[in-house]
């Protein structure tokens, strides 16, 4: 072997080698499928575009559904007049984050969607959500918009009949998973398991 071919083959194992550390590195960072889905989390085959639309904070402020970026996002469609499942839900994501390390819980935000927009204004959602955790966020605004954003994450729900007393709204108890860079990216079936979640969680997040 002359001295040329020797360096060329030493460049080519040293190029092999290097893409073949880079390869193990992002394999070994990924969750496991399996894991995931036992868990309940649900990843998309590609990461779908939330709508250009913008509904209203519980500070009264505007914000576009698809500006939820930089940090991951959990979705939880519900209301404040729930009867069982959204307390229950939001009781459930708070004892969550308090199972999660540091690092994982800054960089999750958990939002509340209002399908009862009739009832649940913006001082609503702000005192009803501050009985969880003053951290958690909640959207509100017209039922068009709302609508829209449900459609397209593929959340169901049956708007209301505002004109009977103490009506209830039939909706969806799963979560949406928002990546960092505002798409969907996913589902959290209900019920919620926290300790499993707990535990795939951080490596998702870590891993992305």
């Amino acid at each position: 072997m002359t001295r040329t071919h020797t360096i060329v083959f030493v460049l080519v194992a040293a190029v092999a080698l290097a893409l073949g550390l880079a390869v193990n590195q992002v394999l070994s960072s990924r969750s496991n499928p399996a894991a995931l889905l036992d868990a309940g989390i649900v990843l998309l085959p590609q990461p779908r575009t939330l709508p250009a639309l913008s509904m209203t904070n519980q500070d009264g402020q505007t914000t576009p559904v698809n500006a939820f970026k930089d940090d991951w996002t959990l979705l939880f469609f519900g209301y404040t007049f729930c009867p069982d499942i959204c307390p229950a839900t939001l009781a459930q994501l708070r004892q969550l984050q308090g199972q999660l390390p540091e690092a994982t819980r800054e960089r999750l935000r958990i939002v509340l969607v209002s399908v009862d927009p009739h009832r649940d204004t913006p001082e609503q959602l702000k005192k009803y959500l501050g009985y969880f955790d003053p951290s958690f966020q909640g959207l509100t605004g017209e039922e068009a918009n709302l609508q829209k954003l449900a459609n397209a994450v593929s959340i169901p729900y049956i708007p209301a009949d505002t004109s009977k007393e103490n009506y209830t709204v039939d909706h969806s108890g799963n979560l949406v998973i928002i990546g960092p860079d505002g798409t969907q990216r996913g589902f959290i079936r209900a019920p919620v398991n926290i300790a499993k979640l707990a535990k795939q969680l951080p490596e998702l997040i870590s891993g992305n």
